[in-house]
């Protein structure tokens, strides 16, 4: 079957294009802008790629156009599908109908930390012989790539979205995927372009509670008080609490990141890794619950996240110039902002932390999380902002405003360059500088390091 994919650049999408390749079907696809590093990807692949939307593409005559949420009405490829009354889906519900099916399949969801808790779970069934298949945001370098599927293989581990589906179906994309282990890492309103309040998420995730079968596991935090609101509307699988309080919980870190792993107060061992920060810490845990679910002793999945290498854009070191250490991460929720900078504090003390934010997404362009941004950078030292109230990179609320409260260690800039500029004056020998945010940021980190090194 010949299938060509709408919004295929997409992490979620171009996995799917990878995962539809690897079970024997032609793919193509195009996007607007098609972009690294899931264009790179992708034609390694074969895939071929389109730029654009063109209805010309009605030429390639697919048996099955599949839709991704960025493609919305007025498209002019997707306004000459449905003229032309040629078959068309949604990728998640192709995924759920023609992939799914008989797998064991692993979610995960939550507001944080998706990427990286789906990667340590899907290295402790790789180390576990378990070759899982999966779809992942990112890409763990222990992992090789973000997407993989043999139709042997019996698990499957997917990041599970509460986005939308499709601009035809407004339900959240995990509805579709028929999840025997469930992962409910922690539960915050975002998506403030699809959800008017986080009432109206729970309710996504209360439907997505009612699709796990009795022989199922959820793993969820034992405080969060969302959840808590999702799981009192019903649950009918086995329930299993990480985190404080919980069944499963973590020893205080050593000076080298090691801690403890606990079960209902038994020490199961010790992982040792670079990862910082407690939220990691409570990823794994819900890792290695769910593992378990799989079939995985604990002592094995603690043994495999002692040998995990990371996830790409998670605290990735970029480089290093004239002593200033210059950092990737794709943190762009109040939360998690807060959360990465504070690892990063814990684990170098008093140096100094440079933040530079492109506040991208819709929920912080709109303004809906902007008065949490000063508390979210208390651990940095320095905050650089890309936007401004009016222009090219205008934002739903005023940045001189919102960061009054940090005086005169944060600023907002318009301009990418003079951005680079402003960082590269301020940065001193000795320096973190944390680039965050959930795009490319105009190849912000590159240009950083070049200006670094250049600097006098």
């Amino acid at each position: 079957m010949h299938l060509h994919i709408l919004g295929v650049c997409g992490t979620f999408m171009g996995g799917l294009a990878l995962i539809a390749r690897s079970a024997g079907h032609k793919v193509t696809g195009c996007d607007a802008g098609v972009y690294p590093p899931m264009s790179a990807q992708l034609a390694e692949q074969g895939i071929d790629l389109i730029e654009g939307w063109d209805p010309a593409q009605m030429a390639l005559k697919p048996d099955l156009y599949v839709i991704g949420n960025v493609v919305t009405r007025g498209n002019p490829l997707m306004e000459a599908i449905l003229n032309a009354g040629v078959p068309y889906v949604s990728g998640p519900q192709w995924l759920g109908d023609h992939v799914l099916p008989g797998q064991h399949v692993l979610a995960v969801a939550g507001t944080h930390g998706k990427t990286t808790t789906s990667s340590l779970l899907a290295w402790i069934l790789e180390c576990a012989g378990r070759r899982p298949n999966f779809l992942i945001g990112g890409v763990a370098p222990d992992l090789q790539v973000s997407a993989r599927y043999a139709p042997d293989a019996r698990h499957f581990v997917i990041e599970a979205d509460e986005y939308d589906t499709a601009f035809f179906d407004k339900r959240s994309k995990f509805v579709h995927y028929r999840s025997r282990t469930l992962i409910l890492n922690n539960l915050e309103y975002d998506h403030a372009d699809i959800f008017p309040d986080l009432a109206a998420i729970e309710t996504q995730f209360h439907h997505l509670v009612r699709t796990i079968p009795t022989q199922g596991r959820i793993v969820a935090p034992a405080r969060d008080e969302a959840l808590a609101r999702v799981l009192e509307r019903g649950c009918w699988s086995e329930l299993v609490r990480f985190g404080p309080e919980g069944a499963w919980t973590a020893g205080e870190p050593q000076e080298d990141g090691a801690f403890a792993v606990l079960r209902e107060g038994g020490d199961l061992g010790s992982v040792r890794w670079t990862l910082t920060g407690e939220h990691n810490r409570r990823n794994a845990l819900a890792a290695l619950a769910a593992a378990e679910h799989a079939g995985v002793p604990a002592l094995e999945g603690i043994a495999a996240l002692s040998r995990f290498g990371g996830v790409k854009r998670r605290m990735e070191l970029r480089g290093t110039a004239r002593g200033i250490r210059v950092y990737d991460d794709f943190a762009h929720h109040p939360t998690a902002i807060a959360t990465t900078l504070a690892g990063l504090r814990r684990q170098i003390g008093g140096a100094r932390i440079l933040a530079v934010l492109e506040p991208r997404s819709n929920t912080m362009k709109l303004g809906s999380m902007a008065a949490r941004l000063p508390e979210s950078l208390t651990d940095a030292d320095m905050a650089f902002i890309y936007g401004e109230r009016e222009g090219k990179h205008a934002l739903g609320w005023n940045p001189a405003e919102v960061l009054a409260p940090l005086g005169g260690k944060a600023g907002s800039y318009g301009d990418l360059d003079d951005l680079v500029a402003a960082v590269t004056r301020a940065a001193k020998e000795g320096d973190h500088v944390v680039v965050m945010s959930n795009g490319g940021f105009g190849g912000m980190h590159q240009k950083l390091l070049d200006a670094l090194a250049a600097k006098a």
